[in-house]
């Protein structure tokens, strides 16, 4: 199965590029957004991993300090094919001595204490160096031109490939699930977001195709930049526009959920619909933009090296995407 080509707002892919083609061509920083209180129960690891996946890590971490898995705390999953840094959150019921960790792919950088373990989505950015690699002559003033804009302007706030998972597969678990198969409590879990984050990439892509992705309309929810604050927009006065003009605030569309209105909700999906309504799935607003945070470049005739960062729960696939036609190295035979 492959996705639709959901609607970009920049112009066609500017030239082919080969992404991960080693590990350091994918390089992700996680910045955690408040201060440890260097005491309490938990230990924070600040830990950098390769080729190494976040879950698997946090299971090495629970096994060496001998607690439960499910009470290793982490913001977000890392990709694994890349070169990562983030935190964990460890109890220190049993004082472990994290000189002695020892697994490979994971370094342990910095140990701090904080009173209470590390939740989903408490970290408030990623930032991203990227490696583009791919011929490049002939492309340099369209690339710049392009880099500027979405400095300006920023990206749709697609959800990536990844939320779908290998070759589209997890729209299959969501039909499944809607179907009325059970599944086990991580899968239904990646059904409900599957289905949700697909039926907000056809929304969002109406909306770039009418060009009102990155501007205000009277009646709708504005969001914050970079929070997760939402407000009614009564009158899309100067002032508001102006403010959506600098990226201070942007406009949202719906993450569907039991009492949404069905005809908020894309068309062809009332099997989803029926089974988030069953769920009882709490709706919520996402941002149709996603402001590009200090983008920076590096151009030569063989690649494009791109530094950046973003909020969390946006994807480094949907700037990508609006620059090139990527394929990942480990798909090529």
């Amino acid at each position: 199965m492959s996705l639709p080509a959901w609607t970009r707002a920049h112009g066609a892919p500017l030239f082919a590029a080969i992404i991960r083609a080693q590990p350091d061509d994918f390089d992700v920083t996680e910045e955690l957004g408040f201060e440890l209180s260097g005491d309490g129960e938990h230990d924070y690891l600040y830990v950098e991993k390769t080729g190494t996946n976040t879950e698997w890590l946090a299971r090495q971490l629970a096994g060496f300090a001998d607690v439960a898995a499910r009470e290793v705390g982490y913001s977000g999953l890392k990709d694994r094919h890349a070169v990562t840094r983030q935190w964990f959150s460890v109890p220190r019921w049993n004082q472990p001595d994290w000189v002695a960790f020892d697994v490979d792919g994971a370094a342990i950088l910095e140990v701090s204490r904080n009173a209470r373990k590390l939740r989903r989505g408490a970290h408030r950015n990623n930032h991203f160096r990227i490696v583009l690699r791919g011929p490049t002559k002939g492309s340099e003033p369209y690339l710049v031109e392009r880099l500027q804009r979405i400095r300006e302007v920023g990206v749709p706030n697609y959800f990536g490939e990844q939320r779908f998972g290998r070759d589209a597969g997890n729209i299959d678990l969501a039909n499944s699930w809607a179907a009325g198969k059970r599944l086990p409590r991580h899968k239904r879990s990646i059904a409900i977001s599957t289905a949700r984050s697909y039926m907000f990439n056809e929304l969002l892509a109406a909306r770039v195709a009418d060009k009102s992705w990155n501007k205000l309309v009277a009646g709708e929810v504005a969001n914050l930049d970079g929070s997760g604050s939402v407000f009614d927009v009564e009158d899309a006065d100067d002032e508001l526009r102006e403010r959506c003009a600098v990226l201070d605030i942007h406009p949202t569309e719906l993450l569907w959920g039991d009492g949404s209105a069905a005809d908020a909700a894309p068309p062809g999906h009332d099997n989803w619909l029926r089974a988030l309504s069953k769920a009882r799935v709490k709706p919520s607003r996402r941002s149709l933009r996603l402001r590009v945070i200090e983008l920076q470049w590096q151009l030569d005739d063989e690649a494009l090296i791109l530094t950046f960062g973003l909020t969390r729960g946006a994807f480094a696939t949907s700037v990508l995407r609006e620059i090139v036609t990527a394929t990942d190295a480990r798909n090529l035979s």
